[in-house]
């Protein structure tokens, strides 16, 4: 009988539960008090801070990092915490080798950073399994505000919102809050459950409400901006790109942001299907992401193709390494073509490219790959509520998140300006509820 490891097509349990279980375990397993001590040592606690300039949300992290060489980690997570109340997230997905880390004078000295992630994930771990919030609100303002989204720009903003006293609604269309934190994080970058457990804990601040919503439907902005004193968008980006090549439509042909949600929300490894043959078109973080997933689950070949070349992918050199030390096979300058199959995909043609003075072009040059399972991870784009203004295919804000119409603000990866980063969005959500707080004036 055939195994499930070598079945033709999309199957599930093509690997043991043992390996699935190993294969999906922390990437990066919080340090030990030890370890956490001999990294923090390691710091020169820099008084001009390159590493704090770095940082979206501005986390003082030289004295984080004194603080936990201090024997003190939760005074260090607290600090963490006054700029980025989703720290314990930001320590497990961030990009910190093209950020903090990567601006660390030891990496500048040395190629070797302080290890600055994992000490944010030592020590906001520590606060966060205490009981109760480190953070008590305000009197209550009499203000309501409504914030749509319970992604981290929505829930950082919510949670600043509801410390200044004012009553917060979130609205969110999905089961679960947390956004792509729930829904779109690679398995092992937080495992365990850690992005639900990081929604319980922020809630403990009170003044918070999660009800379900989605705007467009049940929600308009008109219903929102006469009902609520402001209203904060955090609605992210829903539409998924077409791949514009022939056989599209073939089974077997999916979007790698809904594959990775499922297999987020999955209680079973097991219960996965994956190809035996899967190739993935993107050059960013989602596409890494569901190439490396790929590999754990056991599938046979995986292999990454982009357009262009290595040093044109969004995806940072980290993951394109760590996807190549997966399993991944990582090909760069090439196109769909078309997907080739009898009803469902069974190999995918591509086209070399090369760019040139007239941007990219194909060479004519063609090639194909076997492909039962295809993910397009080509970017999403937004739906854009009526009545505002939009600037490169997202909401336009000024630099404290406010959008065209009085009274709205918006942040994350709808609102122009991000990077879409979660740590970028969870900064455009802090500061827009301290515009919204001075707006209320109260």
């Amino acid at each position: 009988m055939t195994s499930a490891r070598r079945a033709p097509g999309i199957a599930p349990a093509r690997l043991p539960g043992d390996a699935l279980a190993a294969n999906f375990a922390d990437l990066h397993p919080r340090l030990g008090d030890h370890e956490a001590l001999v990294a923090a040592d390691r710091c020169y606690f820099c008084h001009d801070a390159p590493c704090t300039i770095a940082c979206p949300t501005e986390i003082d992290i030289p004295m984080f990092i004194r603080q936990i060489q201090g024997g003190d980690p939760k005074s260090a997570a607290k600090t963490i915490f006054e700029q980025n109340i989703l720290g314990g997230m930001c320590a497990r997905v961030c990009p910190t080798e093209t950020l903090c880390e990567e601006a660390c004078v030891r990496m500048t000295a040395e190629g070797d950073p302080v290890e600055i992630g994992r000490l944010q994930r030592y020590a906001t771990d520590a606060l966060m399994a205490e009981n109760g919030h480190p953070f008590s609100r305000a009197p209550e303002t009499g203000k309501r505000v409504a914030v749509v989204g319970a992604g981290p720009a929505g829930l950082a903003c919510a949670h600043r919102l509801a410390l200044h006293g004012h009553a917060v609604t979130i609205h969110e269309a999905r089961p679960r809050p947390g956004g792509l934190n729930e829904y779109g994080i690679a398995a092992y970058k937080a495992a365990g459950g850690f992005a639900q457990a990081e929604v319980d804990w922020l809630l403990r601040i009170g003044g918070i409400e999660i009800v379900e919503g989605r705007l467009g439907e049940d929600l308009t902005l008109d219903a929102l901006a006469a009902d609520y004193d402001a209203v904060f968008l955090g609605i992210g980006l829903a539409a998924v790109n077409a791949l514009r090549a022939e056989g599209e439509d073939l089974s077997g042909v999916q979007n790698a942001v809904d594959w990775i949600a499922g297999l987020r929300q999955a209680s079973d490894w097991a219960e996965v299907p994956v190809g035996r043959n899967v190739v993935v078109i993107g050059g960013g973080m989602t596409a890494t992401d569901a190439a490396i997933q790929s590999a754990k689950l056991g599938a046979e070949q995986v292999t990454l193709v982009y357009r262009r070349d290595r040093a044109a992918m969004a995806a940072s050199d980290f993951e394109v390494d760590l996807a190549a030390a997966s399993g991944a096979r990582v090909l760069c300058n090439a196109r769909p073509v078309r997907v080739l199959g009898e009803g469902r995909a069974q190999s995918i043609e591509f086209e070399y490219t090369e760019t040139g003075p007239d941007g990219l072009t194909g060479t004519g040059e063609t090639f194909a790959l076997p492909a039962d399972q295809v993910m397009k991870a080509i970017g999403q784009t937004l739906v854009a509520p009526a009545g505002l203004e939009i600037e490169g295919g997202k909401i336009r804000t000024d630099a404290e998140g406010r959008t065209s119409r009085p009274g709205v603000w918006a942040g994350g990866d709808c609102a122009s300006g991000g990077e879409d980063l979660t740590v970028t969005a969870v900064a455009q959500g802090r500061d827009a509820a301290e515009s919204i707080h001075r707006a209320l004036g109260a």
